[in-house]
């Protein structure tokens, strides 16, 4: 891993680039195509007390005790996820949301999460912004500290005590650690680079990818677009990333999965007057077999269809269990550019969730109850 880039000195086909690696070691590589894909790292809060007491969510299965009262603070699929095992595991668990729940993701699913949590006994702040930790008593070998955590509630500070703080508020590009400025390459003050439809950057042989562009930070979307890329650049193939149609679970309490647009990127990408929303709650057999709980009323799935181009299915949203399986089969569908049409003559699998995708007939905009029936 090389921390600083040098120099850049374009010869034609090849460019060569120095480094120097953390122990100050300086080597040259030459190649006609370099790719960046450094990543990121989590932030922490520029807030006294939060690099020094709390963790984020690379350190929390590092752990040497046993967390004790945690409080999550952020409304990220990952701060949702570590509060949701955390509580299933029995820990006093608390997250701290300053805005919304999962910003980017459907509004409609966003809510029901954080309102099937809720039911579930998870506590949430909300809004609130934290403003500083202090440590009360320190850990030992066994057990954890206590710390007191100080946050703003619609501008009246308060506080609490929590043993462990873990911060999941985002990640930053780790950008700026390879001295983007050597070799004139763009970059946003937020440290995204900037790409066209095929990851070339504005350096005519640099190429990025990942988390460090304007994309979903996601492990397999990553993991494609590098294959996609090496086949375009050493093989035949013109195929590029497809970063709209991107199928992607939250795996909290709640599960949920989605691929393509939600519903509010879809209203201000083809305008309200073409978008046509099928939606229903659903009752997942799992939920049949077992007694009757509150929490049952929370599962839910979701087309957004575009009715200027033949009802094309542009977003596909489920909450549930499996969802994961659900939406990773039909994702492809959807890329495929699957209408409603293509939908209603799929004969589901009963007695399955994913079933409920081949049955929508209400729609949002009628207004009708979305209550499950009876089969």
């Amino acid at each position: 891993m090389y921390s600083r880039v040098l120099r850049l000195a374009s010869s034609g086909i090849n460019a060569e680039y120095g480094s120097v690696n953390k122990r100050g070691n300086e080597r040259i590589v030459t190649a006609d195509k370099f790719v960046l894909a450094m990543g990121g790292r989590p932030n922490y809060p520029d807030i006294p007390g939060a690099k020094e007491y709390a963790i984020t969510s690379d350190d929390i299965f590092s752990l040497k005790h046993h967390p004790g009262k945690t409080l999550c603070v952020g409304a990220s699929y990952i701060s949702l996820e570590c509060a949701g095992f955390l509580h299933g595991l029995g820990v006093d668990t608390t997250v701290l949301v300053r805005s919304i729940l999962l910003r980017g993701f459907d509004r409609d699913c966003s809510e029901k999460i954080g309102n099937y949590m809720e039911a579930t006994g998870l506590k949430f702040i909300r809004p609130g912004t934290p403003l500083r930790i202090e440590c009360v008593t320190e850990a030992t070998e066994t057990s954890p500290p206590e710390l007191r955590v100080f946050y703003s509630v619609n501008g009246e500070e308060k506080s609490d005590t929590f043993n462990t703080v873990l911060f999941a508020i985002g990640r930053t590009p780790l950008t700026d650690r390879i001295n983007p400025d050597a070799i004139g390459l763009k970059y946003d003050p937020n440290l995204k680079v900037p790409v066209d439809e095929g990851e070339l950057t504005n350096v005519d042989n640099v190429y990025a990818i990942g988390d460090i562009i304007n994309a979903p930070e996601l492990t397999p979307l990553a993991i494609q677009s590098g294959r996609l890329l090496a086949k375009r650049l050493y093989g035949d193939s013109k195929i590029l990333t497809d970063y709209i149609n991107v199928p992607t679970t939250v795996f909290t309490p709640l599960e949920y999965g989605s691929v393509g647009l939600s519903e509010e990127d879809a209203i201000a990408k083809y305008g309200d007057e073409n978008i046509e929303v099928y939606h229903t709650k659903h009752t997942p057999t799992e939920h049949v077999l077992r007694e009757p709980s509150a929490i049952d009323d929370h599962n839910f799935a979701k087309l957004i269809c575009n009715t200027a181009d033949n009802e094309r299915v542009v977003g596909l949203h489920y909450l549930g269990p499996n969802a994961g399986e659900v939406t990773g089969g039909f994702g492809l569908g959807i890329i495929m550019g699957a209408t409603k049409s293509d939908f209603d003559r799929l004969v589901g699998i009963h007695p399955t969730s994913s079933e409920v995708f081949s049955t929508m007939k209400i729609t949002k905009r009628s207004g009708a109850s979305i209550d499950v029936e009876d089969c």
